[in-house]
């Protein structure tokens, strides 16, 4: 799909999406008057972008982020839909999944409201780049509700059980500082640099060797999940797998000749 097909498609709408000749897509959850609280129909379009995004060769990193000043206030409650809750929730359920698998590097760029879900959308992310305006909460538990889209399985993972548990038990708002120091976000910036900061940092990874960084990522979350021997096993098959790309003879041969390799991502076996 062409990054004109993507500006196109997704001009309007509950989550707007546009694609730069760099492969740098970019998300935005466009409810700016609600502070980006996802409807059924917000989830849906979400998950439209990245299973168009997931494959497409001219897409090399998605950044998320948030129209008006506000990431996102997490799920709509207030929207009516019918049928029972249940089924509701299985329909959405399917964009988390796909985020989370989803098989390039991801970026969120995160200013003003992160909650409910919405910090957890960020969580699902690879990195995750805060503006000093940034306040995070599990709020659920002040709805009357439990943790979802995730973060029950996130969150102990990269926080441990007890912070997982104060986070979602108290529901109470994070600074964009303190989650920087429980490892919830990877860089905390002022506003006047976060715009510019994320896009060095996703012209950078989609300059990079898009196998690799796709087996490194994979790696990485497979890895909390395996033995050290299956771990082991997994690197090795993934470097199989890079061996077999132009990127890795494109590397050794800008290496002897002191240039900056051409990552293509193209396979080398014919």
């Amino acid at each position: 799909m062409s990054a004109e097909e993507y500006g196109q498609q997704f001009a309007e709408g509950p989550v707007l999406a546009s694609c730069d000749p760099r492969g740098i897509l970019r998300m935005t959850l466009n409810q700016p008057g609600r502070k980006n609280a996802m409807t059924l129909e917000a989830w849906e379009a979400m998950f439209d972008i990245l299973r168009l995004a997931e494959f497409d060769p001219d897409v090399r990193v998605l950044v998320i982020a948030g129209a008006g000043g506000d990431f996102c206030a997490g799920a709509d409650i207030s929207s009516a839909s019918a049928g029972h809750p249940l089924s509701r929730i299985l329909r959405i359920v399917k964009t988390p999944i796909l985020l989370h698998e989803f098989p390039k590097p991801v970026v969120a760029q995160v200013e003003g409201v992160a909650v409910g879900a919405g910090w957890n959308v960020a969580l699902a992310c690879d990195l995750v780049v805060a503006s000093t305006t940034a306040r995070f909460a599990q709020l659920f538990v002040k709805r009357g509700l439990s943790v979802d889209w995730g973060g029950s399985w996130l969150l102990p993972r990269l926080v441990g059980l007890q912070q997982a548990k104060r986070l979602t038990m108290l529901g109470d708002f994070v600074s964009a500082e303190e989650a920087e120091e429980l490892g919830l976000v990877t860089w905390v910036k002022s506003p006047e640099e976060l715009g510019s900061f994320v896009d060095d940092l996703a012209a950078r990874l989609a300059a990079g060797p898009p196998i690799a960084l796709s087996q490194n990522k994979s790696l990485i979350d497979q890895g909390i999940m395996s033995s050290f021997a299956d771990a082991l096993a997994n690197e090795a098959r993934a470097q199989a797998v890079n061996y077999a790309t132009a990127d890795a003879a494109m590397a050794r041969q800008a290496f002897a000749a002191k240039t900056e390799p051409e990552f293509t991502g193209e396979w080398a076996v014919r």
